[in-house]
């Protein structure tokens, strides 16, 4: 392995297990000495990754953000197409590498108060919600999808995602719900 290989290891090591406690303890309870203490690590070697412990927060928020912009790329043929495809990916993805689950986590704690302004603002800055209620008015338009506000019945699929990353970090035995149980908030149905 190269020098430059260790050292992009060495970087992800650290940022996985700043994830993992800065999930778990929060933002302003998590020590730098925290961090490398669980990576068996100096505080100084830390530093010669990351500046301080908000240029960590920060660079796990805009690794974050970049997770965020996925959807926005998912192709689809039908407004419930996009909203399947996003729920598949996202629970495959958080399948395979279960550090996803933190992450979601992490981004909706970043956008609360107490997290140091520049790096609050940069979690702002994504609004999935007002993308995805675009997408459910060409739904509505089609009839394929319920009526109502669309921003509002965005805001109820995003939060029932969150709910769900953050409730199987929590109780990881309990199986992911069907993608069709999810999607179903937004499903146009005669009454």
């Amino acid at each position: 392995m190269t020098r430059k290989e260790q050292k992009e290891m060495r970087q992800q090591q650290i940022m996985l297990k700043a994830l993992e406690l800065f999930v778990t303890k929060g933002f302003s309870e998590t020590k730098v000495s925290d961090i490398a203490e669980s990576l068996g690590i100096s505080v100084g070697l830390l530093f010669h990754y990351y500046e301080s412990k908000e240029a960590l927060y920060k660079s796990l928020v805009e690794m974050g953000l970049e997770a965020t912009k996925r959807p926005e790329k998912i192709g689809f043929d039908a407004p419930l197409d996009y909203f399947t495809k996003t729920i598949d990916g996202l629970f495959g993805a958080a399948k395979e590498q279960p550090w996803v689950f933190q992450m979601f986590v992490l981004m909706s704690q970043a956008r609360r108060p107490g997290i140091p302004d520049e790096i609050r603002q940069l979690a702002l800055s994504v609004d999935q919600i007002g993308f995805s209620a675009e997408i459910i008015k060409q739904g509505q338009e089609q009839g394929v999808i319920r009526s109502g506000d669309a921003r509002s019945l965005s805001s109820a699929f995003w939060c029932s995602v969150q709910g769900i990353m953050e409730q199987h970090l929590i109780t990881p035995e309990i199986p992911l719900p069907e993608t069709e149980w999810i999607t179903a908030i937004l499903k146009y149905t005669e009454v």
